[in-house]
């Protein structure tokens, strides 16, 4: 269903046993089923069926040109679809199943469907850890697409309650598996040259990469065709203006902030007063969103430190805050 339908009302269920067969049942009629992982809540389609993928670009209303992730169980089934080098073996054995995606080279007849890599000849996959997310892959049997369960741009949802705000109307099945622990989108590493290739900045540092493979490279912005999600220069946007790296909030402003900050009041969250990155990589989309509820001039977003996951935080941030592009039709759904 492309657009909101009175007659299919979308229920959001326990993830317990009925909810996954009920899920798996929907996937492998070619639906679409909202999911948790442990970065974010995920919109889940059968990677195999164009026509599944196909409705994921739009329910999103997501340029065709973005490419979505495969989500698998393990490196065995990744590397039914895609080519792994010893590279991309070290990378999963060490952080799979986690918040990291491998982009590789399509493995020769491979299953996934042509739309799920944007006209590339490259795959994004990745073993989510969230336990739902993971029998959700075993019910089903299949290779799951699966962006993040919100319209086209907006801020990700980490908790199935987000989801129901995005996608009400459009989507039968919601699984309810609670806060989504990361927070943050998964790392995006191309392995496809000769040297590493960070895409996207996520729940894994460059830190940890760093430390296994030595150096990456870091991707130009403005592809004209990404290799990866999130690599758009506007994404992740709540609808009210970002305003970064402030001092405070100017009069009707709201504030984001972090660390030891005592400022206190309906239009102030606190990222983490205790300066940790994760706890504030963990609140950091839930917050924008209850901000972004109470329709300020902006939001102030105080300085994030740049380090750990930091790098993530703040690279979200910049594309929220970044100048909204026009749609090419005006009467598209937002």
């Amino acid at each position: 269903m492309h657009d909101k339908d009175p007659e299919c009302p979308t229920e959001i269920v326990d993830a317990g046993a009925a909810g996954i067969a009920r899920a798996a049942a929907i996937l492998r009629a070619g639906g679409l089923v909202g999911l948790p992982t442990e970065t974010v809540y995920g919109l889940a389609a059968d990677a195999t069926s164009d026509a599944a993928v196909a409705a994921i670009f739009a329910v999103k209303a997501r340029p065709r040109f973005n490419p979505l992730i495969v989500h698998v169980l393990d490196e065995d089934d990744a590397a039914r679809i895609a080519d792994f080098d010893a590279r991309a073996e070290l990378l999963a054995e060490t952080f799979w199943p986690g918040p990291l995606t491998l982009v590789l080279r399509r493995r020769a007849g491979c299953a996934a469907s042509l739309l799920v890599s944007a006209g590339l000849d490259t795959l994004a996959v990745r073993a989510p850890a969230h336990p739902v997310a993971r029998r959700v892959i075993a019910a089903a049997g299949l290779p799951l697409a699966a962006p993040s369960a919100n319209r086209f741009g907006r801020v990700s949802p980490t908790d199935p309650r987000h989801v129901m705000e995005e996608l009400s109307g459009r989507i039968p099945l919601i699984l309810a598996g609670g806060r989504a622990s990361v927070g943050v989108e998964s790392t995006v590493v191309d392995l496809t040259g000769a040297r590493p290739r960070l895409l996207r900045p996520g729940g894994v540092t460059q830190d940890e990469i760093t430390a296994l493979l030595g150096p990456l490279e870091t991707a130009a912005e403005g592809e004209s065709a990404p290799h990866s999600p999130g690599r758009l220069p506007s994404h992740y946007a709540p609808a009210t203006p970002l305003r970064l790296d402030a001092g405070g909030a100017q009069p009707g402003e709201a504030l984001l902030t972090f660390g030891p900050d005592l400022r206190q009041g309906d239009a102030v969250r606190n990222l983490s007063e205790k300066g940790d990155l994760a706890e504030a990589a963990a609140n950091l989309f839930a917050m924008l969103r209850d901000l972004d509820r109470l329709g300020r001039a902006a939001i102030a977003v105080a300085p994030i430190p740049a380090t750990g996951l930091g790098a993530a935080i703040n690279d979200r941030l910049r594309r929220a805050a970044a100048p909204r592009p026009v749609p090419a039709d005006p009467g598209a759904p937002p």
